[in-house]
């Protein structure tokens, strides 16, 4: 049997997507490469939001090259899409996917005639890519060798989205917390990001289709889902321009939660990440309403001075993500909300980064997420003057982190001496995840039986 890697980098989009591609080898009849294997397929699922993660893709490449000697390799994701200069620096035979629709037919024809497709037991649903080579199955199907595209019922229809070549997932492999993609695309070009010229189109999955991956990976056995997207508060939208939206498809996400929330045994369900102004009174109202959808919400800041939300193109004031924020707080129970923040942006002074302190201490964010500016050729503020010094970037940079450490420890007292749901992730050391997305040591364990990753345990803080 022939061996594979998938080695993806970047977001939990591309993680998604990184799932999507281990599932299609597998159902070929290829297994997973153990680490002292040599594999016969490598595809690297690359990232090149910042310059730094373009430079880990090729590395990790490179390096792969040299492990896997006779290996086909295969570089996927959004660097060969965003980033054509860069790939110049790309050595040896390298299959380059620059169109997306293309992966599932290239990785097919890339592989021998006997590689062929294998159905999941716990489908219940089918999903049919054809390519020009053969058509792949997934689900319950009594006779795949002699069932074509053209002779199933109309409800397991070839989908026609490009996005769908690669099948919706049955399973998350090696993970609790199952991410599901609902979302692809932006067209906002924030001053900082390259994300509009490598995913422009934007993209919602049907309702119907969502719903059908949920219930999978309930099946399978993932007590949490985490819904994530390029733009996930754009669902149902055809641009994420607000001034563009369609005001009756407004509460589509909130009607999305309150549906997959209803699916029997999930135990979870998040966000991973919101804009302020995507935290709608019916979002607010379906986090009340349903017990499994966490009090968490990723709200990005990036900056807590208005002039400098100016320059990043932000569709949010500072004023209006407070708002938000009293809104979220007045609704839930101590909700954990966790943000984005962008250190030294080009023309940010001490003032603006004071500001950004003082927003942060007021909201007290349980945690938050430090990056230090570099410019990303492509962008706005690649060009934009004056630059912030590396060391006052690294200098603040540290400031802000150290008071994350604060801010977190202060969350978390607040739990000390309550019983809470813990989603067990590590077993050595043994830790897990509370609902409102904070890690917690387990300690010993009282029961007889071990715990496993993804058991959810109820325990005392202290």
């Amino acid at each position: 049997m022939q061996k594979f890697v998938v080695k993806t980098l970047g977001c939990k989009v591309n993680q998604y997507e990184g799932q999507q591609i281990r599932q299609l080898l597998e159902r070929l009849g290829l297994s997973v490469a153990e680490p002292a294997d040599r594999a016969d397929l490598v595809v690297v699922n690359t990232c090149c939001v910042t310059h730094t993660a373009s430079a880990k893709s090729r590395q990790y490449l490179h390096k792969a090259q040299k492990q896997h000697p006779n290996a086909t390799f295969v570089l996927a994701g959004c660097l060969p899409v965003g980033q054509s200069s860069e790939l110049k620096l790309i050595k040896g035979p390298v299959h380059i996917i620059s169109n997306k629709k293309d992966l599932a037919k290239t990785l097919v024809n890339l592989l021998p005639d006997n590689c062929s497709a294998t159905c999941a037991p716990h489908t219940k649903e089918l999903t049919v890519y054809s390519t020009s080579k053969r058509t792949l199955m997934s689900g319950q199907l009594k006779s795949p060798k002699t069932c074509q595209p053209n002779s199933l019922p109309a409800k397991i229809q070839p989908a026609q989205h490009d996005r769908h070549k690669l099948g919706i997932l049955t399973s998350y492999a090696g993970r609790c917390r199952a991410l599901l993609k609902i979302q692809d695309g932006c067209d906002g070009y924030c001053a900082y990001c390259i994300v509009p010229k490598i995913r422009n189109r934007l993209y919602s999955k049907p309702i119907s289709i969502v719903l059908q991956e949920a219930y999978n990976l309930v099946y399978a056995g993932h007590k949490e889902i985490v819904l994530t997207g390029i733009f996930l508060g754009a669902y149902g939208q055809s641009s994420v321009i607000r001034s563009r939206w369609n005001p009756d498809r407004k509460d589509m996400l909130a009607q999305l939660v309150d549906k997959i929330a209803q699916i029997p045994g999930l135990e979870r369900i998040r966000l991973s990440s919101l804009e302020p102004a995507d935290v709608t009174d019916r979002l607010l109202e379906v986090f009340c309403k349903r017990r499994n959808v966490m009090p968490h919400l990723h709200l990005p800041l990036q900056s807590g001075s208005e002039r400098i939300l100016r320059k990043m193109r932000r569709q949010y004031t500072v004023a209006q993500f407070l708002q938000v924020v009293d809104r979220v707080k007045l609704s839930s129970d101590r909700p954990a909300i966790t943000t984005d923040i962008i250190v030294g942006f080009p023309g940010e002074t001490d003032d603006d980064f004071h500001q950004t302190i003082k927003v942060a201490n007021t909201v007290g964010f349980s945690k938050i997420h430090v990056f230090s500016f570099s410019p990303r050729p492509g962008t706005a503020a690649a060009k934009m003057q004056p630059a912030v010094k590396p060391e006052v970037i690294k200098e603040r940079s540290a400031i802000l982190r150290n008071l994350d450490k604060k801010l977190q420890a202060k969350f978390q007292k607040q739990f000390v001496g309550e019983k809470v749901g813990i989603i067990v992730e590590n077993t050595r050391p043994l830790r897990g995840r509370t609902e409102r997305y904070f890690m917690v040591e387990l300690g010993e364990n009282d029961n007889e039986q071990p715990l496993e990753p993804g058991q959810l345990v109820w325990r005392y803080l202290r």
